[in-house]
């Protein structure tokens, strides 16, 4: 076996800053079933939403060194705030290996048919870091955009305990605001989709977007193009790891896995 055909078959990094980029995995793997993955949580810093801009690209570097250590191929990033933070610093650092990023998929909420009004629900960094206002500000002519700093939302839900009726009061305190004056809610941070249910009770069945299938066909476009597509026809693999390196960690992970649907 040649050294392509030998990096054909190595895993994919994914990593969050917690139980968020499970869903993503789960997209992934649904768009690139024969790939194997390792997705590691950094459970032990989470969230990475409410750190500095600083803080955050130093513990994502570390995530990055520690899956280029296990010869991964590609790397993506599950989070919306790590990727809005690091990614071009990355990809600067590390030009050989490809590097995917999330960031809010907001294009996603414009309409052609009337001028939607789109709340967005994200991270305090991702919100106040300059790329975001940015991309906000160039479609603004587009659509009204609100933004809706959700502080707390990820850490309550890195707990697992999706129905607990201290999470819907948090999210009721978000939300109650909007009820009936949105079209749409884009969901920027990847924890969010866990908690659609309780979202669309709140706000009624309005669309729900997030980035995640967006990210599963741009690596598979990615891959493709650097000839690097897993032709194995076996299913692949999923190595859950985590920055607290227990197994409770890894069992809420297989947990949120299995629940997540694509």
């Amino acid at each position: 076996m040649n050294n392509l055909n030998r990096k054909k078959v190595n895993s994919i990094g994914v990593f969050d800053s917690g139980v968020g980029g499970v869903g993503v995995v789960k997209e992934l793997k649904h768009v690139l079933p024969n790939e194997n993955f390792i997705y590691f949580g950094d459970s032990l810093h989470a969230p990475y939403g409410e750190k500095t801009p600083e803080q955050v690209f130093e513990l994502v570097h570390s995530v990055v060194k520690h899956l280029l250590d296990q010869n991964v191929k590609a790397i993506v990033i599950a989070c919306n705030t790590a990727t809005s933070v690091a990614a071009e610093r990355l990809r600067n650092m590390y030009p050989d290996i490809p590097i995917i990023g999330m960031e809010p998929a907001i294009k996603k909420g414009i309409s052609s048919e009337k001028r939607n009004r789109v709340l967005v629900m994200a991270t305090p960094v991702t919100l106040n870091l300059e790329k975001y206002r940015r991309l906000q500000q160039r479609l603004d002519p587009y659509a009204d955009f609100l933004a809706v700093k959700c502080p707390g939302l990820a850490k309550r839900i890195e707990q697992a305990n999706l129905d607990g009726e201290d999470l819907k009061e948090m999210l009721r305190r978000f939300l109650d605001p909007y009820k009936g004056t949105i079209d749409c809610v884009v969901l920027g941070c990847t924890h969010y989709p866990f908690v659609k249910k309780h979202i669309q009770e709140i706000l009624g069945d309005i669309p729900l977007i997030d980035g995640g299938k967006g990210t599963a066909r741009q690596l598979k476009r990615v891959l493709e193009s650097k000839d690097l597509l897993n032709d194995q026809t076996c299913e692949g693999t999923i190595d859950f790891q985590s920055s607290t390196k227990t197994e409770e960690e890894l069992a809420i992970y297989r947990y949120l896995y299995d629940l997540y649907e694509v």
